[in-house]
């Protein structure tokens, strides 16, 4: 029954049907197949008391806050003065493509927003400092991946949501291999061209007194980022009351730099609106199929099929792994994680897996989905942003050293755990 509903669920999303439908089809005619639909005579009240949870109101802040950083022009001014610092290292501008989504990962959230505008800056570079395109799309897809991992995440969020788990523990623990999965892609680069000194483009001439000059210009999105997190570790505020302070913030940032109009703000609420109202349809589609798969026993079947297979917890979670590996090629990485935690998030913790540790692993290989065709949306969206056209093959190639320093990673998180656990167990 579980490998029907993969398939099942495979299909209606390669046949171009739009998530939430999927979910909330295969939801409703499993529920009347197996339970002549008793459950979705309760979807009413279901839909009322999950839409209603507190934790979830952040999500359409986080999502406002990345669109005025947008809007506002703060982005450009910060990629602008990453370039400064670190476009001397082999490479040039794709290191600031990374250092600049690793700084707007740091307040936006999403993955998507991050890839979009740091995308949208970026990609006239290219042909102006004749670098190798395929690799310079890839940096961008790749650094768009960020958005999930360093705190503030959406996606933590979702995960806190989805397994009862902490989501400032979840930060802390995305704080170091969100750190050390940028230094990897930066290493990716580095490599890539040091082999082919040509695909890193025209060296950008810069100066000690240039770079000084810009500083001001990369204190907007670092004062955000502590004003986000640090209110939350402060014991001030909740995630949900910080992303309304960073709201704030923001709105402050964009008037300071006389960017505040209603123009921008109409444009900054319409996104967030179209946002905010996709992820909540597929989050509400998503549980209540989950809601569907606990009264069938979908989740105990599974768990004991796997102890009857004898594996070793090591094994199963390289089971796991190669599962999401392959899934995420497939399937978008918000739905595959709200289908599929509240089936694994059980045999992880029967298993003795920390929680916490479990949930980075989970970005990551949510960020590898990211990246990886023929589904990867980063791909798409950086993609979308070619002015000149383009194969899309070109953003596919480019993902490849990308994909190996994440796989790089989930490596480092099963040798050595406490890069995930070390902060929120010294904090806690």
């Amino acid at each position: 029954m579980p490998l029907l509903i993969v398939v099942v669920l495979l299909g209606l999303v390669v046949s171009a049907v739009p998530v939430a439908a999927v979910l909330g089809i295969l939801s409703l005619s499993l529920d009347e197949v197996f339970m002549r639909g008793r459950r979705s005579l309760m979807l009413g009240d279901f839909v009322w008391e999950q839409s209603v949870e507190y934790i979830l109101v952040a999500i359409p802040m986080f999502i406002l806050l990345g669109e005025i950083m947008l809007r506002a022009g703060i982005a450009l001014r910060m990629y602008n003065a990453v370039i400064q610092w670190i476009s001397w290292l082999p490479g040039g501008l794709m290191h600031a493509n990374i250092g600049s989504s690793a700084i707007f990962a740091a307040t936006s959230g999403s993955s998507v927003a991050t890839a979009a505008t740091v995308g949208t800056v970026a990609y006239p570079e290219i042909e102006k400092r004749k670098y190798n395109e395929s690799l310079f799309l890839g940096s961008l897809a790749a650094g768009g991946t960020l958005g999930i991992l360093i705190p503030p995440s959406i996606n933590l969020i979702i995960y806190g949501l989805l397994t009862d788990s902490s989501v400032p523990e979840l930060y802390l623990a995305g704080i170091i291999p969100g750190i050390l999965l940028a230094l990897l892609f930066m290493s990716m680069i580095a490599i890539a061209c040091l082999r082919n000194p040509e695909w890193g483009g025209d060296k950008v001439e810069t100066s000690w007194e240039r770079r000084i000059q810009v500083l001001p210009d990369l204190l907007p999105p670092v004062l955000l980022f502590l004003a986000v997190v640090g209110s939350i570790y402060a014991g001030v505020a909740t995630p949900t009351e910080a992303a309304s302070i960073g709201v704030v913030f923001a709105l402050g940032i964009a008037a300071w730099n006389k960017a505040l109009n209603v123009e921008m703000l109409k444009q900054a609420f319409e996104g967030t609106m179209r946002s905010s109202a996709t992820i909540m349809l597929i989050i509400l589609a998503a549980v209540f199929l989950n809601f569907v798969l606990g009264f069938m026993g979908i989740t105990q079947s599974i768990l004991a099929a796997i102890e009857a297979m004898g594996l070793t917890p090591m094994q199963t979670m390289l089971v796991i792994v190669v599962f999401y590996l392959l899934l995420g090629m497939f399937m978008e990485t918000l739905s595959m994680m709200l289908t599929t935690i509240p089936v694994v998030f059980p045999i992880v913790t029967h298993m003795g897996f920390d929680p916490i540790w479990f949930g980075i692993m989970i970005i990551v290989l949510m960020e590898a989905a990211l990246i990886t065709p023929p589904i990867g949306i980063n791909l798409y969206v950086v993609h979308g942003i070619r002015q000149r056209g383009g194969n899309f093959n070109d953003v596919s190639v480019g993902a490849i050293p990308f994909v190996i320093a994440m796989l790089v990673m989930i490596a480092l998180l099963l040798i050595f755990p406490g890069l995930a656990t070390w902060l929120p167990g010294l904090f806690y």
